[in-house]
Protein backbone atom coordinates (compact mmCIF):
# COMPACT_ATOMS: atom_id res chain seq x y z
CA UNK A 1 0.00 0.00 0.00
CA UNK A 2 1.48 3.37 -1.04
CA UNK A 3 1.59 6.43 1.22
CA UNK A 4 -1.09 8.11 -0.90
CA UNK A 5 -3.45 5.15 -0.52
CA UNK A 6 -2.79 5.14 3.26
CA UNK A 7 -3.73 8.84 3.37
CA UNK A 8 -6.92 8.14 1.40
CA UNK A 9 -7.80 5.32 3.81
CA UNK A 10 -7.34 7.70 6.79
CA UNK A 11 -9.53 10.35 5.15
CA UNK A 12 -12.30 7.81 4.47
CA UNK A 13 -12.09 6.60 8.10
CA UNK A 14 -12.39 10.18 9.41
CA UNK A 15 -15.06 11.63 7.10
CA UNK A 16 -18.80 11.03 6.92
CA UNK A 17 -19.80 12.87 3.70
CA UNK A 18 -17.99 11.36 0.73
CA UNK A 19 -19.04 11.67 -2.91
CA UNK A 20 -17.58 9.51 -5.67
CA UNK A 21 -17.38 10.79 -9.25
CA UNK A 22 -16.37 8.08 -11.72
CA UNK A 23 -15.70 7.60 -15.42
CA UNK A 24 -14.94 4.75 -17.81
CA UNK A 25 -11.91 3.60 -15.78
CA UNK A 26 -14.28 2.34 -13.07
CA UNK A 27 -15.63 -0.36 -15.40
CA UNK A 28 -12.56 -1.36 -17.43
CA UNK A 29 -11.64 -4.01 -14.84
CA UNK A 30 -15.04 -5.60 -15.48
CA UNK A 31 -14.01 -5.96 -19.12
CA UNK A 32 -15.79 -2.90 -20.53
CA UNK A 33 -13.51 -0.86 -22.84
CA UNK A 34 -13.01 2.84 -22.17
CA UNK A 35 -13.15 5.50 -24.87
CA UNK A 36 -9.98 7.58 -24.90
CA UNK A 37 -7.04 5.34 -23.97
CA UNK A 38 -4.84 3.92 -26.73
CA UNK A 39 -6.96 0.75 -26.76
CA UNK A 40 -10.24 2.63 -26.28
CA UNK A 41 -13.21 2.78 -28.64
CA UNK A 42 -12.14 6.09 -30.13
CA UNK A 43 -8.87 4.61 -31.34
CA UNK A 44 -10.46 1.63 -33.08
CA UNK A 45 -11.36 1.63 -36.77
CA UNK A 46 -14.98 1.78 -37.86
CA UNK A 47 -16.75 2.84 -41.04
CA UNK A 48 -17.72 6.03 -39.18
CA UNK A 49 -15.94 7.60 -36.18
CA UNK A 50 -17.52 6.46 -32.87
CA UNK A 51 -18.18 10.11 -31.92
CA UNK A 52 -20.32 10.43 -35.07
CA UNK A 53 -22.12 7.11 -34.58
CA UNK A 54 -23.00 8.04 -30.98
CA UNK A 55 -24.56 11.37 -31.98
CA UNK A 56 -28.26 12.26 -32.04
CA UNK A 57 -28.09 13.16 -35.74
CA UNK A 58 -26.57 9.79 -36.68
CA UNK A 59 -29.14 7.91 -34.58
CA UNK A 60 -32.02 9.67 -36.35
CA UNK A 61 -30.56 9.39 -39.86
CA UNK A 62 -28.89 5.95 -39.69
CA UNK A 63 -30.61 3.91 -36.95
CA UNK A 64 -29.57 0.58 -38.50
CA UNK A 65 -25.85 1.50 -38.45
CA UNK A 66 -26.23 3.06 -35.00
CA UNK A 67 -27.66 -0.17 -33.58
CA UNK A 68 -25.01 -2.34 -35.24
CA UNK A 69 -22.35 -0.38 -33.31
CA UNK A 70 -24.41 0.00 -30.13
CA UNK A 71 -25.23 -3.72 -29.83
CA UNK A 72 -21.62 -4.66 -30.57
CA UNK A 73 -19.91 -2.20 -28.20
CA UNK A 74 -22.37 -1.08 -25.51
CA UNK A 75 -23.85 -4.38 -24.34
CA UNK A 76 -22.79 -4.88 -20.72
CA UNK A 77 -25.52 -7.39 -19.84
CA UNK A 78 -23.89 -10.29 -18.03
CA UNK A 79 -20.87 -8.19 -17.02
CA UNK A 80 -20.14 -8.37 -13.29
CA UNK A 81 -19.31 -5.44 -10.95
CA UNK A 82 -15.65 -5.32 -9.90
CA UNK A 83 -13.94 -4.54 -6.58
CA UNK A 84 -14.43 -0.78 -6.99
CA UNK A 85 -18.21 -1.09 -7.45
CA UNK A 86 -18.41 -3.48 -4.48
CA UNK A 87 -16.30 -1.34 -2.12
CA UNK A 88 -18.36 1.76 -2.99
CA UNK A 89 -21.53 -0.14 -2.07
CA UNK A 90 -19.93 -1.06 1.28
CA UNK A 91 -19.04 2.59 1.95
CA UNK A 92 -22.63 3.60 1.15
CA UNK A 93 -23.99 1.00 3.58
CA UNK A 94 -21.67 2.36 6.28
CA UNK A 95 -23.32 5.76 5.74
CA UNK A 96 -20.09 7.40 4.58
CA UNK A 97 -20.69 7.56 0.82
CA UNK A 98 -23.61 9.89 0.10
CA UNK A 99 -23.70 9.71 -3.71
CA UNK A 100 -22.10 8.05 -6.71
CA UNK A 101 -21.94 10.25 -9.78
CA UNK A 102 -21.10 8.27 -12.90
CA UNK A 103 -20.46 9.02 -16.55
CA UNK A 104 -20.91 5.30 -17.32
CA UNK A 105 -24.06 3.84 -18.84
CA UNK A 106 -23.45 0.19 -17.91
CA UNK A 107 -25.59 0.03 -14.74
CA UNK A 108 -22.85 -1.77 -12.76
CA UNK A 109 -23.08 0.50 -9.67
CA UNK A 110 -26.75 -0.46 -9.27
CA UNK A 111 -25.93 -4.10 -10.00
CA UNK A 112 -23.44 -3.99 -7.10
CA UNK A 113 -26.21 -2.77 -4.79
CA UNK A 114 -25.55 0.98 -4.60
CA UNK A 115 -28.73 3.02 -4.08
CA UNK A 116 -27.91 6.69 -4.66
CA UNK A 117 -26.45 6.56 -8.18
CA UNK A 118 -26.61 9.66 -10.37
CA UNK A 119 -26.15 8.57 -13.99
CA UNK A 120 -25.06 11.68 -15.89
CA UNK A 121 -25.21 9.97 -19.28
CA UNK A 122 -28.18 7.66 -18.65
CA UNK A 123 -28.21 3.86 -18.69
CA UNK A 124 -28.44 1.03 -21.22
CA UNK A 125 -30.89 -0.63 -18.81
CA UNK A 126 -33.62 1.92 -19.62
CA UNK A 127 -35.05 2.23 -23.12
CA UNK A 128 -38.17 3.92 -24.42
CA UNK A 129 -40.30 4.17 -27.55
CA UNK A 130 -39.78 7.52 -29.26
CA UNK A 131 -43.44 7.47 -30.31
CA UNK A 132 -45.55 6.35 -27.31
CA UNK A 133 -42.83 6.56 -24.58
CA UNK A 134 -43.39 2.97 -23.41
CA UNK A 135 -40.33 1.68 -21.53
CA UNK A 136 -38.40 -1.45 -22.46
CA UNK A 137 -35.62 -3.45 -20.74
CA UNK A 138 -32.14 -3.69 -22.28
CA UNK A 139 -32.84 -7.21 -23.58
CA UNK A 140 -35.48 -5.79 -25.94
CA UNK A 141 -32.77 -3.75 -27.61
CA UNK A 142 -29.82 -6.12 -27.61
CA UNK A 143 -31.85 -9.16 -28.69
CA UNK A 144 -33.68 -7.35 -31.52
CA UNK A 145 -32.70 -8.57 -35.01
CA UNK A 146 -32.13 -5.08 -36.45
CA UNK A 147 -33.70 -1.80 -35.28
CA UNK A 148 -35.65 -2.45 -32.03
CA UNK A 149 -39.29 -1.48 -32.50
CA UNK A 150 -42.14 -0.88 -30.06
CA UNK A 151 -45.47 -2.70 -30.32
CA UNK A 152 -46.85 0.62 -31.65
CA UNK A 153 -44.27 0.61 -34.46
CA UNK A 154 -42.06 3.37 -33.05
CA UNK A 155 -38.27 3.06 -32.77
CA UNK A 156 -36.96 2.22 -29.29
CA UNK A 157 -34.18 4.55 -28.12
CA UNK A 158 -31.76 3.81 -25.28
CA UNK A 159 -32.12 6.26 -22.39
CA UNK A 160 -28.51 7.37 -22.85
CA UNK A 161 -27.23 10.87 -23.60
CA UNK A 162 -25.87 10.96 -27.13
CA UNK A 163 -23.61 13.68 -28.52
CA UNK A 164 -25.69 16.81 -29.30
CA UNK A 165 -28.12 15.96 -26.48
CA UNK A 166 -28.30 17.77 -23.13
CA UNK A 167 -27.93 16.18 -19.71
CA UNK A 168 -31.04 15.51 -17.64
CA UNK A 169 -31.68 18.65 -15.56
CA UNK A 170 -32.86 16.77 -12.46
CA UNK A 171 -29.77 14.51 -12.44
CA UNK A 172 -27.50 17.52 -13.04
CA UNK A 173 -29.09 19.49 -10.17
CA UNK A 174 -28.72 16.56 -7.73
CA UNK A 175 -25.11 16.08 -8.89
CA UNK A 176 -24.19 19.72 -8.23
CA UNK A 177 -25.91 19.65 -4.81
CA UNK A 178 -24.06 16.46 -3.83
CA UNK A 179 -20.68 17.89 -4.84
CA UNK A 180 -21.34 21.20 -3.05
CA UNK A 181 -22.21 19.41 0.22
CA UNK A 182 -19.37 16.86 0.07
CA UNK A 183 -16.55 16.84 2.60
CA UNK A 184 -14.52 14.53 0.33
CA UNK A 185 -14.79 14.26 -3.46
CA UNK A 186 -13.11 11.20 -5.00
CA UNK A 187 -12.77 11.58 -8.78
CA UNK A 188 -11.69 8.31 -10.39
CA UNK A 189 -11.21 6.64 -13.75
CA UNK A 190 -11.86 9.73 -15.84
CA UNK A 191 -9.62 11.93 -17.99
CA UNK A 192 -11.76 14.98 -17.05
CA UNK A 193 -11.55 16.20 -20.64
CA UNK A 194 -15.26 16.11 -21.44
CA UNK A 195 -17.50 19.08 -20.64
CA UNK A 196 -19.83 19.50 -18.78
CA UNK A 197 -18.65 16.62 -16.54
CA UNK A 198 -15.19 18.18 -16.10
CA UNK A 199 -16.69 21.50 -15.01
CA UNK A 200 -18.62 19.88 -12.14
CA UNK A 201 -15.46 19.65 -9.99
CA UNK A 202 -15.52 23.45 -9.72
CA UNK A 203 -18.59 23.15 -7.44
CA UNK A 204 -16.57 21.31 -4.77
CA UNK A 205 -15.98 23.37 -1.63
CA UNK A 206 -15.06 20.60 0.82
CA UNK A 207 -11.86 19.49 2.55
CA UNK A 208 -10.29 16.83 0.33
CA UNK A 209 -10.20 16.47 -3.45
CA UNK A 210 -8.85 13.02 -4.41
CA UNK A 211 -7.94 12.08 -8.00
CA UNK A 212 -7.35 8.44 -8.99
CA UNK A 213 -6.51 7.80 -12.64
CA UNK A 214 -3.87 5.86 -14.55
CA UNK A 215 -2.85 8.98 -16.47
CA UNK A 216 -2.44 12.62 -15.43
CA UNK A 217 -5.46 14.93 -15.53
CA UNK A 218 -5.78 18.69 -15.86
CA UNK A 219 -6.86 18.86 -12.20
CA UNK A 220 -3.88 17.02 -10.66
CA UNK A 221 -2.27 20.30 -9.52
CA UNK A 222 -5.22 21.32 -7.34
CA UNK A 223 -5.96 17.91 -5.78
CA UNK A 224 -5.05 17.02 -2.18
CA UNK A 225 -4.25 13.42 -3.12
CA UNK A 226 -3.29 12.18 -6.60
CA UNK A 227 -2.92 8.46 -7.28
CA UNK A 228 -1.82 7.25 -10.72
CA UNK A 229 -2.90 3.63 -10.61
CA UNK A 230 -5.78 1.35 -11.55
CA UNK A 231 -8.84 1.63 -9.33
CA UNK A 232 -8.68 -2.06 -8.43
CA UNK A 233 -5.19 -1.60 -6.96
CA UNK A 234 -6.50 1.24 -4.78
CA UNK A 235 -9.97 0.05 -3.75
CA UNK A 236 -8.89 -3.42 -2.68
CA UNK A 237 -7.24 -1.71 0.35
CA UNK A 238 -10.26 0.39 1.35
Amino acid sequence: MTEEVKKLKEIIDQCENIVFFGGAGVSTESGIPDFRSKDGLYNQKYKFPPEEILSHTFFINYPKEFYEFYKDKMNSLGVQPNVTHIKLTELERLGKLKAIITQNIDGLHSAAGSQNVLELHGSILRNYCMNCKKFYPAESVFEAKEIPKCSCGGIIKPDVVLYEEGLDNEVLTKTIESIQKAEVLIVAGTSLRVYPASGLINYFQGKYLVLINKEETLFDQIADIVIHDSLGNVFKYL
